[in-house]
């Protein structure tokens, strides 16, 4: 697990660091000492793990998790047991008070481990639905009613029905997880519902192009086209 230290306290990130050298599946890839330094160091690394001071200055741990559009899972590192109801509306894995004892470190990095574990990527199928929170809008979607995915850099939009939010996930990561006998990558940016097929066009060349049924054509790439024909029998 990749994780960072938000505190703003030199001594305790210190103290932190050094008990958390024991634990050898958690890389340390960054410490900050205030929110807006969290801020960037989250956005640009997207860490797993995040022990957070909730107390720092102008800005609190609170202010940090309203602020995210990404949120790891967290810690949260206090010397003010007041908080403890609050931090739990935020889904903590744990809420340690200062000082931290190694042991209670250990049983609070245990439940990040388990945690971590039950989200890594399974395959879904057909009938799998998923929840999607893009701005201030959710959508629980049906995989089944995925037309397309399109890859956006670090992001995939998600085309289904007449909307297309996106999410902080990687096409090729989304493509460990789908059902093969369902979609299809047509080149390096698409991933195609062949369920969704509305037409099937031959390009000049070797290469076919594809309409959906959200109305969009899609072209695949003559490596995919010879792999489509093959698995469609074209």
């Amino acid at each position: 697990m990749k994780a960072i230290v938000v505190e703003d306290s030199r001594l305790a990130r210190l103290e932190l660091t050094e008990q958390l050298k024991s634990h050898h599946d958690i890389e340390l890839i960054g410490e900050a000492e205030n929110v807006p330094e969290a801020l960037n160091l989250i956005k640009q690394n997207k860490p797993d793990l995040i022990f957070l001071d909730i107390h720092m200055p102008k800005q609190t741990g609170f202010d940090l998790l309203e602020q995210l559009d990404f949120t790891p899972m967290v810690i949260f590192t206090t010397a003010f047991s007041e908080h403890a109801i609050k931090s739990f509306e935020y889904d903590v894995v744990d809420y340690l008070l200062k000082p931290i004892t190694t042991k209670r470190l250990n049983k609070a990095i245990e439940k990040a481990r388990l945690k971590f574990n039950l989200s890594k990527p399974d395959t879904l199928d057909i009938q799998s639905q998923f929840y999607v929170k893009d701005g201030n809008t959710t959508w629980f979607i049906k995989l089944s009613e995925v037309s397309l995915f399109e890859s956006m850099g670090n992001y995939t939009r998600i085309h289904f029905n007449d909307a297309k939010p996106m999410i902080y996930k990687s096409l090729s990561l989304l493509e460990t997880r789908l059902p093969k006998q369902l979609f299809f990558r047509v080149n390096r940016n698409q991933i195609i519902n062949v369920n969704r097929i509305t037409g099937i066009e031959s390009n000049v060349g070797a290469s076919i192009e594809i309409s959906l049924d959200n109305d969009t054509c899609v072209e695949v790439s003559r490596r995919q086209t010879a792999e489509f024909k093959k698995i469609w029998s074209l």
